[in-house]
């Protein structure tokens, strides 16, 4: 695949906001995808998030050497209960043979929850340690690459302003924007929801490509 530039990760786990920034990326002017299953997707979209895009950011950071990257902090306090419950909804698909999700998203839950068992997923202590096992990756591998990279919790006052700060934009435009909180409550089809002219298509038409990098 060729190098584009402008390209943003957003590499966040599961359940730590990425549809929210997703939608404010749409409001900020820019082609987003949440989740992206074929090649067309990551031609397309400047911003991507979520699935493959959190497991996969060390090939991706190679594949778009000018690209940056948005770490999504958020309480475990809060993430556990949410990605447990996501967790247990998905298990079935994730983990049978005969069918279920598609290839990337099976490979990527597999390897950031790995194991991926039900009694692993329901366990709060092995979540808590594969999700700070994950911010270890992600924060030593961007060690220093600090102009490629933040790190934000949608839920703090000023993370719109790092935001902003860190795609260059105007900061007096941060003083009529915030994030907007979706999926709350277990609800994951916000996006499905969203309407916008620049939002891109994680599949074509329902479909995936096997080889997506």
């Amino acid at each position: 695949m060729k190098a584009l530039s402008q390209k943003i990760f957003i590499i966040g786990l599961p359940r730590t906001a990425t549809t929210s920034i997703c939608e404010a990326f749409l409001q900020l002017g820019y082609k987003t995808a949440h989740t992206a299953y074929t090649k067309a997707c990551f031609e397309q979209a400047t911003v991507i998030a979520d699935t493959p895009v959190f497991a996969d950011f060390k090939q991706l950071d190679s594949l778009y050497p000018n690209a940056k990257f948005i770490y999504l902090d958020r309480s475990l306090t809060d993430w556990l209960p949410s990605i447990k419950q996501l967790l247990l909804r998905m298990e079935q698909n994730i983990t049978r043979a005969d069918g279920g999700f598609n290839l990337h998203i099976k490979r990527v839950y597999q390897e950031i929850f790995a194991p991926f068992t039900l009694e692993n997923i329901q366990s709060d202590d092995f979540l808590k340690a594969c999700y700070l096992r994950h911010q270890k990756c992600v924060f030593s591998y961007f060690n220093d690459r600090l102009s490629d990279f933040i790190s934000i919790n949608i839920s703090e006052k000023e993370s719109i302003n790092t935001l902003h700060q860190f795609l260059g934009l105007n900061i007096a435009d941060t003083q009529v924007f915030q994030f907007r909180p979706l999926n709350i409550a277990g609800k994951v089809t916000a996006w499905t929801d969203i309407k916008h002219p620049l939002k891109i298509a994680s599949t074509r038409n329902g479909k995936i490509d096997k080889r997506i990098y």
